[in-house]
């Protein structure tokens, strides 16, 4: 068991830091980099096409801004990004100071820049923010405008090393078990209703009424004028960038979102690098980056602090995502930090476009919920394949370390009929993860398909949990290697398998294992 498995695929890459995005010149010296990058890669991909702007800038004061944290600067932000687009493009700078304004919208060319010592702040006024038909949760939707957003654009950047921040807090329900006594008497007192049961706050009557009217299971038809005085049940993404190539998003900071906080949809040639979100762990969906239905994608050098799940990888949910049909696809996720979050790196639950060819390596994460985790049910349909994950450092995680489930959310009744397999049934397979420590889990792994779709080829190595409550656990899965597994748990007990085919635990082979089984460690 000491033998340590050398996967094809996976040669260790050394990693140079990018530098910000400044001038054509110095954005060119990524060149060597990214080619490096992609040297190791289990799977061919694209080498991704980085932004690059001609050597012109503006000042956001040059058009009429102000850094007094009053004045709304909303028309003199989209003002300089408009005159540098249709100057051919450039740099628009933020400078050093409190800049408050409404939404922002990227066009074509421009590198939002936002320098040191820089804090955008994006009103709470609900009415600056216009209903808008969009994408949420995998969903086509009416949603508000987002703070930042781009449609249709393409060679777009943020960058520097400034923080932008969503007001999230005034727009957000919160519930009163995800806060301590004096922060919810203090959240009582800045406004907003509480519901019946006195244990969830609203931001205004309007979100209130919208929570009842949606959650009742007499569900009708809200009209777009409805909305209107409902608008804050609407919550936003920070930053939206829809159907766009070549974005950047590189050193900056980002923060309090309304809802999710980084949703790049249907975008081509998409680079984080060095970027920070921190979302309040109770943030209600409060994810940091949710990349969807994205081709040629490379987040690097990050850390993410979510109040939901961390790193997430999706593509549409059920019929919307079938038809759509935008997998996302050629992914690279390296050198990472998250510390909180519900999940570290997640795929799922919307996967109905399908996911094939992500790398995930060299990542640390720190009391998440969950760690690696891949997650999605009936009537998503959906195909997550070629998924490679090395290299992950792991602590303190309550749920957990590994799990990949086609049961998310829901359970099957006794003695219910197995469904046909139709576009509605999901599919896990060619999934390999090796080389994870875990220093305290609740459980160290879940391997759970349906009966009609078993997960596929899923292969474990070199992978070691101590202070785990309980071991691993694999259940209707066709194809699974296990190597160098180590696992302690108090009573020893480290795998039950059942309902499985095709098992290799360090080199022994078990055709079938039907009934529940029990295997300890040596």
């Amino acid at each position: 068991m000491n033998n340590l498995l050398k996967m094809t695929g996976f040669v260790p890459v050394i990693l140079g830091m990018l530098c910000a995005c400044q001038s054509t010149s110095t954005e060119q010296h990524n060149d060597t980099y990214i080619e490096d990058l992609y040297e190791a890669l289990p799977f061919d991909m694209p080498v991704v096409q980085r932004p690059s702007f001609p050597d012109y800038q503006v000042d956001i004061r040059d058009f009429g801004a102000k850094a007094d944290g009053e004045t709304l600067n909303t028309e003199a932000i989209n003002n300089a990004i408009k005159a540098v687009s249709e100057k051919g493009g450039g740099k628009v700078v933020i400078p050093e100071g409190l800049w408050l304004t409404g939404p922002v919208v990227l066009q074509n060319n421009v590198n939002l820049h936002v320098e040191k010592n820089a804090l955008v702040l994006f009103s709470g006024d609900a009415d600056l923010y216009p209903l808008v038909r969009t994408s949420f949760e995998g969903l086509d939707m009416l949603r508000c405008q987002s703070p930042i957003s781009a449609m249709n654009a393409e060679n777009i950047a943020i960058t520097g090393h400034g923080v932008l921040d969503g007001s999230g807090d005034s727009w957000r329900p919160v519930k009163r078990n995800k806060m301590t006594d004096g922060q919810w008497k203090s959240l009582l007192k800045s406004g907003g209703v509480v519901d019946e049961s006195g244990k969830v706050w609203y931001p205004n009557e309007g979100a209130l009424k919208a929570s009842i009217l949606t959650g009742s299971k007499e569900k009708r038809e809200i009209s777009d004028s409805e909305w209107e005085g409902m608008k804050r049940w609407l919550r936003p993404v920070l930053l939206s960038i829809v159907k766009s190539k070549r974005v950047l998003l590189e050193g900056v900071t980002f923060r309090n979102s309304p809802s999710w906080c980084l949703h790049p949809l249907s975008c081509e040639d998409l680079t984080l690098n060095g970027v920070k979100v921190f979302n309040p762990w109770y943030s209600q969906n409060g994810d940091a980056l949710d990349v969807e239905s994205c081709k040629n994608v490379v987040v690097t050098n990050s850390l993410f602090d979510a109040g939901d799940d961390a790193i997430c990888i999706k593509s549409g949910k059920n019929a919307d995502g079938r038809r759509r049909g935008e997998p996302c696809e050629n992914v690279l996720v390296k050198n990472n930090t998250v510390l909180h979050g519900h999940g570290g790196f997640v795929v799922g639950s919307e996967m109905s476009g399908g996911v094939r060819n992500v790398y995930v390596a060299d990542c640390t994460f720190i009391g998440t919920d969950v760690g690696l985790r891949f997650k999605s049910t009936r009537g998503r349909g959906g195909v997550v394949e070629n998924v490679y994950v090395d290299n992950i450092n792991m602590i303190n995680i309550p749920g957990d370390a590994l799990i990949a489930d086609l049961y998310y959310a829901v359970k099957d009744a006794p003695g219910a009929p197995v469904p046909a397999v139709t576009e509605e049934t999901p599919s896990f397979k060619n999934i390999h993860i090796s080389n994870i420590s875990c220093k305290g889990a609740g459980r160290a792994m879940f391997l759970n398909g349906l009966p009609e779709m078993p997960i596929e080829n899923f292969s474990v190595r070199n992978m070691r949990i101590t202070d785990a409550q309980k071991g691993a656990f694999i259940n209707k899965v066709a194809g699974v290697t296990l190597e160098n597994i180590e696992i302690e748990t108090a009573d020893n007990t480290y795998l039950q398998v059942e309902n499985t085919t095709n098992i290799t635990i360090d080199g022994k082979e078990y055709d079938k294992i039907s009934e529940k089984r029990l295997l300890t460690q040596n």
